[in-house]
This record gives C-alpha cells, structure tokens and sequence, in this order.
C-alpha cells in the first residue's frame, strides 16, 4: 500500500502537512459551528475532523520510512524469505 502511495505522487511532508492542516480545519470548524449551531454539534463536528490528524501523520510515518528503506525495508526481506519457504515445503 505504501508503495502505491508513493507511486501515486504523495509524501511523507505532505501526509504531515494534511495532519497539521486537519488540526487547523477541525479547531475553525468547531469555532464556526459553535457561532452557527449548538454546541453539542460544533463538538461532534471538531471531533470528528480531529480524528483525521492522527491517521495522517502515521501514514506521514510510514512513508517516511517507506522513503528511507525504500525496496531494503528490512520487512520486505523477511516477507520474501517467509514464501520462499512456504514454497518450497513439500504438501503433504
């Protein structure tokens, strides 16, 4: 998935950017429902963006070292190690 990512143009700065920038969106979002609506929809509404902060900078994480490794990861090796037994384990 992570490659796919990277293939498809997106970074690890621009995953922590869309973090920093949920943050932003969900602090004027709860500001502006507050001054428009109830305060118990501006809450949800503030909540349910700030979720999004956490997500972006563990993908801006993992593509950061996706960045790094690159095709060296060293989980790539093991995954590769772990078929090439599977394959040739005899069925029994």
């Amino acid at each position: 998935m992570l490659s796919a990512l990277r293939k498809a143009g997106l970074s690890s700065q621009m995953m922590y950017t869309a973090g920093f920038g949920s943050i932003a969106v969900s602090i004027i979002s709860w500001g502006v429902s507050r001054t428009r609506q109830d305060v118990n929809r501006a809450d949800h509404w503030g909540l349910f963006v700030g979720q999004w902060a956490p997500t972006f900078f563990a993908m801006g994480a993992a593509l950061r070292l996706e960045e790094q490794w690159g095709d060296e990861a060293p989980h790539r090796e093991t995954r590769e190690k772990g078929r090439q037994m599977r394959e040739s384990m005899p069925v029994g």
